[in-house]
């Protein structure tokens, strides 16, 4: 079996190409950095081969490769869309899939300096992506649950990351997930989320947003996970303008969106706590990603 942070040669890739999609074996390819779940070898200047590298589940190459056809078309943002499945194999025991290339920089590498252009931009693309969701649509999983039911997860990250570095005090990051906690659920309908949305997994260009990455998360339920990218991926100022123009989104919505990002929050700062400990799958840069995000957090809108 291939190890979970087991790095993929370029010499593997290429002969998982020739044996089952030879047409694309010998176009130029070039390791993508960084990467978590997956590993990624850009493939020429309009594919990358993406390959499962610490996620042990199957599930979020299959979910993509089912979904996000159907969701690509209709979207205002380029995403990824599989081109060509790759099968486990005796070389590479994992899942793997031929997808498009999004062009752009991550934003956890760039900056956005259109910081309205950008709120405008991720309004008008959650907007077209939250559509209710087909009956068959995947549902929650550890991504998607009422903040009530993630507390377990926002302890853990509370207490492994330190507060003082940022200096925000325990008490106010606390005060902003109780009161998303205390919210009552999302009553629906089931609509699309990404699920996943922090500066890894977007892209920017032109110092707004470019594109939108890695949908192994994707569900049908509660916007309220894509809505704590206001405060996520935004400059200062940003989540008011980004409300203002997704619109039709309650209190209790904002309450719960506002909780989830303070979460996500913690968990760039562990992240890169563990890059600074030099600690595998850690990222040194997430470090003050996380701190400028939950400083905007708990100013609110």
């Amino acid at each position: 079996m291939i190890e979970s942070d087991m790095d993929v040669s370029e010499v593997l890739v290429r002969d998982l190409l020739r044996e089952q999609h030879p047409d694309l074996a010998d176009r130029p390819l070039r390791e993508v950095p960084g990467g978590w779940g997956n590993q990624m070898w850009r493939l020429g200047d309009d594919l990358v081969v993406r390959l499962q590298r610490r996620d042990d589940s199957p599930d979020p190459q299959l979910k993509e490769r089912r979904w996000l056809p159907v969701l690509a078309p209709r979207l205002p943002l380029p995403i990824p869309a599989p081109v060509r499945d790759g099968r486990p194999s005796a070389r590479f025991p994992k899942m793997w899939t031929v997808m498009t290339w999004v062009d752009g920089t991550p934003l956890d590498h760039a900056t956005i300096d259109r910081g309205d252009h950008a709120a405008d931009t991720l309004a008008v693309f959650l907007r077209a992506l939250h559509v209710e969701a087909p009956a068959e649509a995947p549902g929650a999983s550890d991504f998607g649950t009422h903040p009530a039911r993630s507390r377990a997860g926002f302890e853990h990250f509370l207490a492994a990351v330190d507060l003082g570095v940022a200096g925000v005090a325990e008490d106010d990051v606390r005060a902003v997930w109780d009161a998303a906690a205390a919210t009552p659920a999302w009553p629906g309908p089931r609509v699309w989320v990404h699920g996943d949305l922090h500066p890894a997994n977007v892209v920017v260009a032109g110092g707004t947003l470019a594109g939108i990455v890695d949908f192994g998360a994707l569900f049908a339920g509660d916007p309220a996970w894509d809505l704590a990218a206001a405060w996520l991926l935004l400059p200062e100022g940003g989540a008011a303008r980004f409300f203002e123009g997704y619109g039709r989104v309650d209190d209790a919505t904002v309450r719960r969106a506002r909780g989830l990002a303070a979460m996500k929050c913690l968990f760039l700062m562990l992240m890169g706590r563990n890059g600074d400990r030099g600690l595998p799958g850690g990222k040194p840069h997430w470090g003050p990603l996380g701190r400028s995000a939950l400083a905007r957090v708990l100013k609110g809108l």
